[in-house]
């Protein structure tokens, strides 16, 4: 048996200790998730609002935003994400995700962002070329194709 260091006759007590299950991701963690979420229309688009963080934890809930506006029969939708702080690339994927879905039915999906930090992510990730970007919710509104 190698020897760990330890104090004890088997070695036991110095061998790293790891969990045997992770915890649970319980209502403390949840209640540390920032996103918030709503929506208005403005004429035939769906403008949802995005404020806080849509990372890993937060972005299933944007996911299942999006897809129940699809489902409803929403294929114009503008995600304005004026208010958000952080975006990481499970965010990214769920925007990229909601683009195809609204396409499926000849619809589109608008972005409004003016934040130097996150228009950053989409210049370098390519994704300004696949993301109409724009300023305001009225213009992405006013937008055609």
């Amino acid at each position: 048996m190698p020897d760990y260091g330890g104090t004890s006759a088997d070695n036991t007590a110095a061998r790293p200790r790891r969990p045997s299950v992770l915890p649970a991701c319980g209502p403390e963690l949840e209640d540390a998730v920032d996103l918030s979420l709503s929506t208005r229309s403005v004429g035939d688009h769906t403008v949802v609002v995005v404020g806080g963080e849509i990372d890993v934890y937060t972005a299933p809930k944007l996911r299942e935003q999006l897809i129940d506006l699809v489902s409803a029969g929403s294929y114009h939708i503008v995600v304005d994400m004026e208010n958000v702080e952080f975006l990481d690339s499970t965010g990214l994927g769920v925007l990229v995700g909601g683009l195809k879905r609204v396409r499926a039915h000849d619809g589109s999906l608008r972005l409004v962002c003016t934040q130097e930090r996150i228009l950053k992510i989409f210049r370098i990730t390519g994704l300004t070329k696949v993301f109409p970007i724009h300023a305001s919710v009225d213009e992405a509104v006013a937008a055609t194709d």
